[in-house]
């Protein structure tokens, strides 16, 4: 014959907690707003029904046993678990998603996302994931569902057409981009405008495409046989400070290293995109549209806010 199970309710894993917390049965009960008696039974019940003692009660304060001290911190998680449901289910009957993906182009350093993190985390109860794409891996994130918005994409997606995803788009800008050497790099001695030919002489840094499911990109490469392949643009920048090769860096993040003298500037025939920098979009998904997206697109559709992430 099978035992029924004892009755674990949040209400007795509160009534726990409120014991723990305020040290005695009759400072629970007041906290709780409950008779003293009330709080006692309910305890004799509930420890009755576990056959568990879990408070020592021989002392002024309530005590709690092992078996009580594991109850109530087993119980905490489900409290909080159970706090966590409440909010969220709330958070979707407003209209605000329960977590809004952003997949952010690593031609966009994160700190221009900081100042609109800090504004959005004041005002929304969204929770945001933030991954880190390049070049096709941005569209591949967008199109493949793992990403909502997607910020500082090249291009307008041709390939995201494959996926069958309906997306929208609106033009950040362009980002300027700088070929650079290091000091002591062959390169750096030898006078501008620089031949392909003499730049395929040397190994070439480029950042690996993120796509899963689209077909990798390239972007400013000029044939180079020899490449190195790194993760980031910051370990792109790294690398071609330390000498490891030369390629085109998207001039925010070669600033600071330029003005230091960790790099130099070159300019080179011709001049990646002529000049004018690669043109970059925020996109987003039309299948998904809540109050966090709304907030986001709301900041974008102003030009000084795109102009800083370019910036």
């Amino acid at each position: 014959m099978t035992l029924p199970q004892p009755a674990l309710t949040l209400e007795a894993l509160q009534l726990l907690d409120a014991i723990a917390r305020h040290g005695s049965f009759a400072r629970a009960a007041r906290a709780l707003g409950r008779v003293p008696s009330a709080v006692t039974y309910s305890v004799r019940r509930f420890e009755d029904e576990l056959d568990v003692l879990l408070f020592d009660r021989r002392g002024h304060r309530a005590q709690l046993t092992a078996a009580g001290a594991e109850m109530l911190r087993e119980g905490r998680h489900l409290l909080a678990a159970a706090d966590d449901l409440v909010r969220r289910v709330k958070r979707v009957a407003l209209g605000w998603e329960q977590e809004l993906r952003i997949a952010l182009d690593g031609v966009i350093s994160f700190d221009r996302l900081i100042p609109l993190l800090d504004r959005f985390c004041e005002v929304a109860p969204t929770q945001v994931r933030i991954t880190h794409e390049v070049l096709g891996g941005t569209w591949d994130a967008l199109g493949a569902g793992g990403a909502d918005l997607a910020i500082g994409a090249s291009q307008t997606g041709p390939q995201l057409a494959r996926l069958g995803a309906a997306y929208r788009t609106l033009e950040i800008g362009r980002m300027p981009f700088v070929f650079a050497v290091a000091p002591d790099h062959p390169l750096a001695t030898l006078a501008s405008p620089l031949p392909i030919a003499e730049l395929r002489r040397y190994r070439q840094v480029v950042v690996a495409d993120t796509s899963q499911q689209l077909a990798p990109r390239t972007a400013g490469l000029f044939g180079a046989p020899d490449v190195l392949i790194v993760p980031t643009m910051q370990a792109k920048l790294a690398a071609q400070a330390a000498g490891l090769g030369v390629g085109y860096l998207p001039e925010p993040f070669a600033r600071a290293a330029i003005k230091r003298g960790e790099l130099i500037a070159k300019h080179t025939e011709p001049e990646r995109d002529a000049g004018t920098g690669v043109l970059l979009y925020v996109a987003w998904r039309a299948d998904v549209r809540g109050k966090a997206l709304e907030w986001w697109l709301d900041q974008f559709k102003t030009q000084p806010q795109r102009a800083a992430l370019l910036a």
